[in-house]
């Protein structure tokens, strides 16, 4: 288990929080909460050590844009590929703006 840190500029908060994926084989699990400020935090714990660099690149692509809405996000990984970081961070956002889908 290895657990990493980030942080992103960020536009206005997220609209409410979510949770999006499910903690299974080769899956992972997005908890967001809105967060006041112009920053995103984003706390990954996984089941694969060793990967922080390949974290670091995948999230500073996702969060290049400064525009993405503010926010604390928790990453629970096990073993997801970069193509499902990026979509269950993606859907998260999407369904933070809709208003959430889970407390």
């Amino acid at each position: 288990m290895e657990r990493l840190h980030f942080e992103f500029p960020a536009g206005q908060s997220a609209a409410s929080r979510t949770v999006t994926g499910v903690v299974a084989s080769g899956d992972l699990e997005v908890l967001l909460e809105p967060r006041s400020g112009a920053v995103t935090t984003i706390a990954v714990q996984t089941s694969v050590d060793g990967y922080g660099v390949t974290w670091k690149a995948l999230l500073e692509r996702v969060f290049a844009d400064a525009t993405l809405p503010g926010a604390s996000i928790e990453i629970n990984d096990n073993g997801a590929t970069p193509g499902v970081v990026r979509m269950r961070i993606e859907q998260a956002f999407e369904e933070a703006q809709l208003g959430g889908t889970r407390p």
